[in-house]
Parts: C-alpha cells; sequence; structure tokens
C-alpha cells in the first residue's frame, strides 16, 4: 500500500537534511519505536503500534537504500517482524526535501507491505494512524531537537509506550511522545 505524507520544518534545508539523515539523532523522536543498535549503515530497533484494538510489536533494521545531498533525497528500507505474533511489515520509505523559504518541506512516500493481525485494517485506518504519528514526530524534532543548537541537543531514548490509533483518548497518545533520557553519554544499550 502507498502512503504519502508531508510536513514542513522551520529550519534551511541544509540543517533539515543533517538533522533527518541522522537516525540516531531523530529515533528518540519517533512515536513507539526505540533504536536498539547501529552497525555500519544498518539500524536495529523495535517499535510499538496501537491500531484499533490491536497493538503490535516490531523488531527489525532500517538501511539507507539511497542518500543523495544534492539532491536531498533519502530512500530507507526498513523490515520488521512481529515479537508475538506471525505477522511482518516491511517498507520503503522516500524522503525528498524541498527548500521553502526560510524552511524545508518534506514529501515522504512509503511503499508499505503489512502481514499480521495489523493487516486487517484498511488503508484508510492505517493513513490516518501513519498521519497522527507524523504530526508527533514533527512535533517532538521541533522542540527537542531543531530548537536546539547542535551541540545542546540533549541525548534521549523513546519511551516504549505503544503509539496510539485515533480512537484513544489524548492523554494516552500525549504519553506515547514524551521521549525518556537515554544513558549517559549518548551510549545505546
Amino acid at each position: 500500500m502507498e502512503l504519502t505524507n508531508e510536513f514542513r520544518v522551520t529550519v534551511p534545508i541544509d540543517r533539515a537534511w543533517d538533522v533527518l539523515t541522522d537516525l540516531e539523532l531523530i529515533a528518540p523522536c519517533m512515536p513507539g519505536a526505540e533504536l536498539l543498535s547501529v552497525e555500519g549503515e544498518e539500524y536495529r530497533g523495535a517499535v510499538k503500534v496501537k491500531v484499533g484494538p490491536i497493538t503490535a510489536q516490531y523488531k527489525g533494521k532500517a538501511t539507507f537504500q539511497e542518500k543523495d545531498h544534492a539532491a536531498h533525497r533519502a530512500v530507507i528500507r526498513a523490515d520488521g517482524r512481529e515479537t508475538r505474533g506471525q505477522g511482518n511489515a516491511s517498507a520503503v520509505i522516500t524522503a525528498t526535501l524541498t527548500e521553502d523559504g526560510d524552511a524545508t518541506a518534506v514529501r515522504l512516500s512509503t511503499d508499505l507491505t503489512i502481514s499480521g493481525k495489523a493487516a486487517q485494517f484498511g488503508r484508510g485506518v492505517l493513513a490516518d494512524v501513519s498521519a497522527k504519528l507524523l504530526r508527533q514526530f514533527v512535533q517532538c524534532l521541533e522542540s527537542n531537537v531543531l530548537s536546539a543548537d547542535p551541540a545542546s541537543v540533549p541525548d534521549s531514548a523513546p519511551d516504549d509506550t505503544p503509539v496510539a490509533a485515533a480512537d484513544v483518548p489524548a492523554p494516552h497518545q500525549e504519553a506515547a511522545t514524551r521521549p525518556a533520557p537515554r544513558p549517559a553519554g549518548g551510549a545505546l544499550p
């Protein structure tokens, strides 16, 4: 299934590119996600997502398939397997950045393949959840990463609270956006 999302960040394109292609830096802003390890260009992690009454947790890896600084275009491949269940998820995410005055417009095109419990929900529900996650990510990114001096960005790790779908009350959704501190020195477990 194809999903397209767009957002805008209030920094120039080169700063946005540097931040958005630094997966270790932005991982704490990904709702429900936890970066477990980095080996070269391979990022291993886990993500919990709540879609309607179903909570699914996936463990897997993500790698850059393409990173074109001149064109401000990056392609990431992510593959995960449900930790409790038979489901799988894979995505190819293409991010394209364009100048938008003093800011940067970002377009994400995602080719998502999903099986298991979460697959019973249609494109509409998954697109709604995707849009909600993106709003939470951008809010965290603006508040915790982009507003800071690059040298003073605090180390933090994601909350493992499942990301909430649209039918969950707002207080639960807000809890999923607060990152927890990362161990001293930015070391990953």
